[in-house]
């Protein structure tokens, strides 16, 4: 369903459940078993979240949301909740995140990347939220996470049309930070994920939470740019870096 690999200070999460990647509870419970394993090591610096199918995710079990119906409407609303609770904490997560697109995202698996704070896709893959098209909306946080990435013009438009778009176009709207061939997504993908995990994990976590808290009017973002600094200073491998750079 979902494998987990380690190796040069990379965390694969490879998604492996055919024919779609399809998201469920039991989806959920091996996502947070791997990210629950993930925290008791030591030995990563970026989390690389991937698929083994030629799609990357195409959301949520449409089965198990018809089964839903059927019973208990507040069982799929707290399915619903747990996704919004699993991205909530891969965005928190203290480390850098990159997803791999290298095909298709659809509803939840476009809400799963969105969570993540980079984002490499293929130029033949193809993005957006059809939900709307089923009388539903994205309900795993996308409403949100697309408005703050892309603003409100953008996530309206594909949130309230159900379109679907390509990779450049993904790229143009700030969606993915890179397109690239089909045949280069793999490898890419890997530079990016060995250049994030060669630099220091407390500086890169770091400016990841000074960079959420720009857009939280609730926090100062600039005291906690102040806050990493200080930690930053007061580490000696920063010290060792910045004394290198300077006898080069």
């Amino acid at each position: 369903m979902i494998e987990l690999h380690v190796e040069d200070r990379v965390a694969r999460l490879t998604l492996a459940r055919p024919p779609v990647n399809a998201m469920s509870a039991e989806w959920v419970a091996r996502f947070h078993e791997l990210l629950d394993e993930l925290q008791c090591r030591d030995d990563w610096a970026l989390l690389h979240v991937r698929s083994a199918l030629r799609l990357f995710c195409a959301g949520a079990d449409l089965q198990q949301l018809q089964d839903n119906f059927g019973r208990d409407i507040e069982a799929q609303l707290e399915l619903g909740r747990s996704y919004q609770g699993l991205f909530q904490r891969l965005q928190d997560l203290n480390a850098v995140t990159l997803a791999e697109i290298g095909g298709t995202a659809l509803g939840g698996g476009l809400e799963l990347a969105l969570a993540c704070d980079l984002r490499i896709a293929s130029a033949k893959a193809r993005l957006g939220f059809p939900e709307v098209g089923l009388g539903l909306i994205p309900g795993a946080g996308g409403t949100q996470r697309l408005s703050w990435l892309c603003g409100r013009a953008s996530a309206s438009r594909l949130i309230l049309t159900g379109e679907t778009i390509t990779a450049p176009e993904a790229h143009r709207l700030g969606l993915v930070q890179w397109c690239v061939e089909p045949d280069q997504v793999a490898g890419e993908a890997a530079r990016i994920a060995a250049l994030v995990a060669g630099l220091p994990r407390y500086a890169t976590a770091g400016a990841k939470s000074a960079i959420f808290a720009a857009a939280n009017p609730a926090l100062d973002g600039f005291a906690r740019e102040t806050e990493v600094v200080r930690e930053c200073f007061h580490s000696q491998a920063t010290r060792d870096r910045v004394s290198a750079f300077l006898q080069r």
